[in-house]
Formats: C-alpha cells, sequence, structure tokens
C-alpha cells in the first residue's frame, strides 16, 4: 500500500491544481532560461503544488532534476561541492536540466555555518535554471538570497481546488464519500492539498467517508492531527503508508509516546500483536533516552520510525473497528498537579528572591512557612508581597 501523495502527485503541469498562472511563468522561466538570468525563487504554503509542479516539469519537458534539500546539507563545504558540481556539469544522460534547491527556509543563522552565503554566492551565473523553493519567503536569513532571485508565488488553495483533486483520487481507489463530508474535509485542510490527502487515506480502509466519520477529525487542530497520524500507523500493516504519519503533526516527541502508549491496547486486541508493538515502543524509547543523555540527535529518526513503521509492521492483519482515541491520563494527571501545585510554586519563588535561596530550595521550605504564617501573617504578606490567592492558600 503506496502512500497517496506520492502516488497521486501530479504526472504533469496540467496535473497540478489551482495554480495555472504560476505553473505558466514556471514554465516560461524554464524553457527561456539564459545563462546570467536570476534564479528563481518559488514560495507558498505548505502543500500547494510547489516542488510537485517543477518535477511535472521536468516531465513535460524531459529535464533531469538535480535537487539539494538546503535543510539536509547547511555548511558552506557541502552546499559548494554539490551545487557548485550541479550548476557546472553537464546531465549524465545528455539531458537539460533543472538545479533544485527545495526548503531553503530551513537554512537558520550560525547552525548553517556559511550555508546561506554560500548558496547566495554560487547561484548567479549558472548554465542551467537554477530554482529555490521556500514556504516562508520573508525569513529574515533569505534577506541577501531574495534579492538575487526572481520571486514566483503559489497560493494557497481554494476548496474547490482541493475537492477536483480529491475526487480524481477517489474514483481511482474505488471509495465512496458523502459530498458534504468531501467539501468539509476540503475546508479543513486549510488550502493545503498534501494535507486533504493525507486525511482522506486515513480513513480510507473502511471504503466509505461520511460526516460521522469526519467528527473525530473535523478542524485541523493538535488533536486532530494526532488521531489521524494514529489511523495511519494503526490501520495498516504497510511500512511505508505508516513510515511518515507523524510528520505533520505538530507534537513534541513526548506527546506521541503518550499518545501511542494510551491507545495501542486498544487497538490491538491480540496479545502477540501487542507485546511485539510495545517491543517496538520500548526500543523507540531507548533511542529517546540516549537523544536526552547524550544528544544524539541522529536517533530522532529511529523513534519516529518505530513509532510509526513499528508499530504498524508488529500486528499480522488489520483490526476492524472504528476506534475513538483519547489523551493519554498522564497528560491530565501532569495538569492536575501543576495546577494543584501553581500557588507552592508562586510563594516559592517570592521566598527564594527574598531569602536568596534557589528556588529548589524554597521549595522543600513552604510547608513549613505555612506553619510560620499562622502566627506572623501580616508580617509575611508583607515581606514576600503576598497575593491575596496565596494568603488564602498559606491559611489552609
Amino acid at each position: 500500500m503506496s502512500i497517496w501523495i506520492h502516488k497521486y502527485a501530479p504526472q504533469t503541469l496540467a496535473d497540478v491544481q489551482g495554480q495555472d498562472t504560476a505553473t505558466k511563468k514556471l514554465k516560461d522561466y524554464v524553457e527561456n532560461y539564459k545563462k546570467g538570468t536570476a534564479p528563481l525563487l518559488v514560495h507558498g504554503p505548505t502543500g500547494v503544488g510547489k516542488t510537485s509542479a517543477i518535477y511535472a516539469l521536468s516531465v513535460d519537458g524531459d529535464y533531469e532534476v538535480a535537487e539539494l534539500n538546503a535543510s539536509d546539507l547547511r555548511n558552506a563545504d557541502a552546499i559548494n561541492s554539490f551545487v557548485g558540481a550541479a550548476i557546472n556539469q553537464m546531465s549524465l544522460f545528455g539531458k537539460k536540466k533543472i538545479v533544485l534547491i527545495d526548503e531553503i527556509d530551513g537554512l537558520s543563522g550560525n547552525k548553517d555555518r556559511g550555508g546561506a552565503a554560500a548558496i547566495n554566492k554560487i547561484i548567479s551565473g549558472s548554465t542551467f535554471p537554477v530554482i529555490l523553493v521556500a514556504n516562508d519567503v520573508y525569513k529574515k536569513s533569505l534577506k541577501a538570497i531574495k534579492k538575487k532571485c526572481q520571486l514566483l508565488e503559489f497560493h494557497s488553495l481554494a476548496y474547490p481546488s482541493i475537492v477536483t483533486y480529491l475526487k480524481k483520487v477517489i474514483q481511482a481507489e474505488g471509495l465512496i464519500v458523502e459530498e458534504e463530508a468531501l467539501t468539509s474535509l476540503a475546508r479543513s485542510a486549510g488550502g493545503d492539498l498534501r494535507a486533504a490527502i493525507n486525511d482522506l487515506q486515513s480513513f480510507s480502509y473502511k471504503g466509505a467517508l461520511t460526516v460521522d466519520d469526519l467528527a473525530l477529525a473535523y478542524g485541523r487542530d493538535h488533536t486532530e492531527k494526532i488521531t489521524n497520524a494514529l489511523l495511519r500507523v494503526f490501520k495498516t500493516t504497510s511500512a511505508d503508508t505508516a513510515l511518515n504519519a507523524f510528520d505533520e503533526v505538530n507534537e513534541d516527541l513526548d506527546t506521541i509516546f503518550l499518545w501511542v502508549e494510551e491507545n495501542l491496547g486498544k487497538e490491538y486486541t491480540k496479545p502477540a500483536d501487542l507485546a511485539e508493538a510495545f517491543a517496538n515502543v520500548a526500543l523507540a524509547d531507548k533511542f529517546f533516552g540516549r537523544i536526552r543523555r547524550w544528544q544524539y540527535y541522529r536517533f530522532y529518526v529511529y523513534c519516529y520510525n518505530l513509532l510509526s513503521a513499528g508499530v504498524a509492521i508488529a500486528k499480522k492483519e488489520k483490526y476492524p473497528g472504528f476506534p475513538t482515541f483519547k489523551q493519554n491520563s498522564r497528560i491530565l494527571s501532569m495538569w492536575i498537579y501543576n495546577n494543584k501545585n501553581a500557588k507552592k510554586k508562586a510563594i516559592a519563588e517570592k521566598l527564594a528572591g527574598a531569602s536568596h535561596l534557589s528556588k529548589k530550595q524554597a521549595f522543600k521550605y513552604v510547608p513549613y512557612l505555612k506553619v510560620y504564617f499562622k502566627a506572623n501573617k501580616d508580617q509575611l504578606t508583607n515581606e514576600l508581597d503576598l497575593s491575596s490567592e496565596e494568603v488564602a492558600w498559606l491559611s489552609q
């Protein structure tokens, strides 16, 4: 089972949805490119077809694409080596060539060790058209690069355009989808066609989609995204389908662990499947521990792979039904604890400031302060500048 955003990626420029003006300008730039022409900086929100359009154009015009993802190679030496070779060397296959530098806004200051400066220096004067792609063209790190480029905007897609594209996918996959549900799904994507296709695939295991099915996934808040990601993982036995499930989830890894842990037992009812899945979760946690202890950040990919593909292929077959996912109870317990101790922490901070203790030390003394407070209420209220709520807490 393949990932639909790849399976249904545009094959020609005509397939790129809702970007007619932008794709025409893109085609004109590449076809009429001459050495010395300013590079093209394509920008716009995620999921609207920027990179897909470039690859679709390469198919139409039989171009080779030499791609660099700027977020992968950030130092000057690596960029000079790759981009310099791409700009100056002829195609290996004798084709025309497009030099594509994607996610250019992934460059961010000192961490890039001269990456932005290197790109800015090398992109002019190319024998081949150079196209840079960014989501946020107004980032400070792109200021110098932007001055050297022509800008081409891909706008956010209107929901009717998303509906039109989704209908092609629905027909190809043989799905039954209520018109109202399709419209709701398209509207909730917020102009992001890629997100809409991902959402549609999340529900595809049923073979149908109704308005009621969207109750769990209406809107695009954090909870909606994590539940859709869990559906992709739990409702497939394909590593390819599950692998990128958490890529668009706006939650930290700690939270993803908690969601998987809380809901895994509700979905995987066979002991062998559950044991295998939790073994992969445990291994992911082991790698996560090494990240925390030793800052081995390259282990993040192992964590995400184990939590997605590892959990998905742990089961022998897909389970029936449509589960209702809920947030881990530990998160709620932590919230209750933090609220319960909020006054205590605030008082500890004031005590630390007045007594030159650390906050951690002062926190330990607060219970004793409650005893002292009963006999010295006015004095402590004035010295620590206690609020009425803090006075009430100490008076309990």
